[in-house]
């Protein structure tokens, strides 16, 4: 028996689908016992709660973690594609355009719109457009002449891949030439890279998840608040793989700033809409009140410990409620359930 629905915006999955919907959950770990890995860190604790979860409101799920699993149709009625770092640039899109391929319903947002959030200078130039600000940014391409490049004035630079995640192959320079010449060992290991201002001000991120309505659901936005704003995030930090406490997130309490994301974000979804989850990603100074946007991350963590899931808690929304409202939402959107009321039913 289904129980209350625990938030107005939140969908439920009906029970009689649930007992005959078939998952795959494709995760590099979700095959694996919830264990740290050595490379991936907390990633791999998180596919394994994430499994957990999904069969906690109770689906069907099965586990693969290799694309192959998908060069022929898999006997399953939905994946849940979370193999995004599989080892080669843009790997993120290969997951959606196979499910394409094979007709097959699938969580989070179609390939085109995976490789356009990846990309942080096309998501910046999306911003851009629409008005809303950015700090000062370059691009350079593989193949780019780095001595061509047209340079910008900044105390410190951050130099990092242009589809990069959780900060791997991040670097600092306070110079330009040292700027390019990290960029230039990004290119070597077959990646573009971005530089933009290095900024020591607060990240706040702002969630957006599919619900009842058809529009966009912002969830709280949540501010990261470091011991010390000068310190660099790492990859090994942001992974666990160094000894650390939980995120210092906090909801924004400047309401005036959170409102101005909120509508920035809004404005930022009509590039996207629709997918099922996300990150919008702003740089913020609270003594001015400024902020600029970063990069937009679609499919990103949904691990209960990072900031979707603990913003939704703020609303009183457990995390296997979110994850449930989220699913429901995707099967909504692609006709394996439709509305009726304000009921999803087969």
């Amino acid at each position: 028996m289904e129980h209350d629905i625990p938030h107005e915006h939140c969908l439920q999955i009906p029970a009689h689908l649930k007992a005959s919907l078939r998952i795959m959950l494709l995760a590099k770990h979700a095959c694996g016992d919830g264990g740290h890995d050595r490379v991936d860190g907390n990633h791999a604790v998180y596919h394994h709660e994430l499994r957990r979860t999904l069969e906690k409101i109770g689906l069907d799920v099965v586990t693969a973690n290799r694309f192959d699993a998908l060069f022929s149709a898999p006997d399953v009625d939905f994946v849940f594609p979370l193999l995004n770092r599989a080892g080669f640039l843009n790997s993120e899109m290969l997951a959606p355009l196979l499910l394409q391929r094979l007709g097959i319903p699938y969580l989070g947002a179609s390939p085109i719109l995976r490789g356009l959030s990846d990309d942080k200078h096309l998501m910046k130039l999306a911003a851009h457009r629409h008005g809303v600000p950015t700090a000062d940014w370059r691009i350079l391409r593989r193949g780019t002449d780095l001595a061509v490049v047209d340079p910008f004035k900044a105390a410190r630079y951050i130099i990092k891949p242009n589809a990069s995640s959780a900060s791997w192959g991040i670097g600092v320079s306070e110079s330009w030439a040292g700027a390019l010449d990290h960029a230039a060992h990004l290119h070597t290991a077959g990646h573009d890279a971005i530089i933009e201002p290095w900024l020591p001000l607060l990240d706040v991120a702002v969630p957006v998840v599919g619900g009842r309505s058809p529009e966009p659901w912002l969830l709280p936005a949540m501010a990261y608040i470091p011991a010390d704003p000068e310190a660099l995030r790492s990859y090994e930090e942001k992974r666990a793989l160094t000894e650390q406490r939980d995120d210092p997130l906090e909801v924004l309490a400047n309401s005036r700033v959170a409102q101005r994301l909120y509508a920035m974000t809004r404005t930022l979804c009509r590039e996207l809409w629709p997918f099922d989850y996300g990150r919008f990603e702003f740089r913020y100074d609270p003594a001015s009140e400024s902020v600029w946007f970063m990069e937009v991350n679609l499919s990103c963590n949904l691990w209960s410990k990072k900031s979707i899931s603990r913003s939704a808690a703020t609303l009183g929304i457990e995390h296997h409620e979110l994850v449930e409202s989220i699913v429901a939402h995707s099967l909504w959107r692609q006709g394996l359930i439709t509305a009726a009321s304000d009921r999803l039913v087969a």
